[in-house]
């Protein structure tokens, strides 16, 4: 199982200290708490990709490019990859150029974005937001499996005898995962490829996660990639953890009253009850994390946000080594526990490639 950071690039003022970073200072924090990932013995790092203030990560393969070479181990990735304004052309090229230069340390998250005002700056009509995620991931889907494309779709030019260049790494795309907080036909679209399925499930109650990730399973055995547990499941979550929670309440309280999604309706207490935001001691954020495995079933991949809201990066960069230290050693020991056989490691590249050369093995 995986464990990691996620950050959606947000640029948002300190309700304590009152101050808001520079762009450029909060694109270098970043990659500073993605070489701290690594550091502190985490497997993921992965950035959103947002094109409007306050956020700075509209250009995510340029920042996991820099983080690549910083880093030796580090899965980089992306929290959302807009499938509905980005060209799947340029995605194809992109990010298989990412994936040879982190030597197959790269995986994308593909989503439809939470900004509508992107779509017309991209040239596009939001009221096409599934029907566009559908045709571009086909294409894409396409582009990274055959050396010469013939294409003719809804919402750009036809190819004709196109190859995307450079060609995947070892023959092996970059993994995917379909990532959705609401949208049903999402889930359907990674059970219908065998892709992974990552519920955002940091807003939200477990109950409306439960229903997508079990539609998705069955859809997943459905179409023949195998049985219900076998389906890819990525979650995500939030936590502040210090070693005393009335520490880290008192610490993150201004954080959400000020919060522009969190903030300003329940109170910090309300919303841990609903949701799997978890404020407390390392051993609570234990506790809490290991109860998903009781509600959505055993998975693959455990993200968590941690520089939301404006913390500072000394506050970002403790919450990530409390995380390495003392919370995830004991949820990698306590989730194998019981784990059934069946049931798939997370996807690697290496582990991906070495199939590839075996079954073409198999066949000379």
């Amino acid at each position: 199982m995986q464990f990691g950071i996620f950050s959606v690039g947000d640029v948002t003022r300190d309700p304590v200290s009152g101050r808001t970073p520079a762009e450029q200072e909060r694109i270098k924090a970043i990659t500073e708490i993605a070489v701290r990932t690594e550091e502190a013995g985490l497997d993921v790092f992965a950035i959103g990709e947002h094109h409007n203030p306050p956020f700075i990560p509209s250009s995510p393969t340029t920042v996991l490019g820099y983080i690549a070479a910083l880093t030796s181990r580090l899965i980089l990735s992306t929290s959302t990859t807009l499938i509905t304004t980005n060209d799947p052309v340029k995605i194809a090229e992109d990010y298989a150029t990412l994936q040879h230069l982190a030597d197959g340390r790269v995986d994308l998250m593909m989503g439809r974005g939470n900004t509508g005002p992107v779509y017309p700056w991209f040239g596009q009509d939001i009221r096409n937001g599934i029907p566009l995620a559908v045709e571009n991931y086909a294409l894409l889907h396409r582009l990274w499996r055959e050396e010469v494309v013939d294409w003719t779709g809804t919402f750009r030019t036809p190819l004709q005898g196109f190859t995307s260049t450079p060609r995947p790494l070892d023959g092996v795309p970059p993994f995917v995962w379909h990532g959705s907080i609401r949208s049903p036909e999402i889930a359907e679209q990674a059970a219908y490829y065998g892709d992974g399925f990552f519920a955002n499930n940091i807003f939200w109650p477990k109950e409306h996660f439960q229903r997508l990730i079990g539609l998705y399973r069955d859809r997943f055995e459905h179409y023949g990639h195998g049985s219900r547990e076998q389906a890819v499941v990525g979650l995500g979550g939030q936590v502040h953890v210090r070693p005393r929670s009335q520490d880290a309440v008192r610490e993150f309280r201004p954080y959400f009253d000020n919060h522009p999604v969190m903030g300003h309706g329940p109170s910090l207490e309300e919303y841990m009850a609903e949701t799997p935001l978890t404020v407390g001691s390392p051993q609570e954020v234990i506790d809490k994390t290991l109860a998903f495995r009781d509600h959505f079933g055993d998975y693959q991949r455990q993200l968590f946000v941690v520089d939301g809201g404006g913390m500072p990066l000394p506050k970002v960069l403790e919450q990530i080594d409390i995380l390495g230290e003392q919370i995830v050693p004991v949820l990698r020991k306590e989730f194998a526990i019981g784990r059934p056989a069946g049931v798939p490691d997370a996807p690697v590249h290496a582990h991906a490639a070495g199939n590839k050369r075996a079954a073409a093995g198999a066949h000379v």
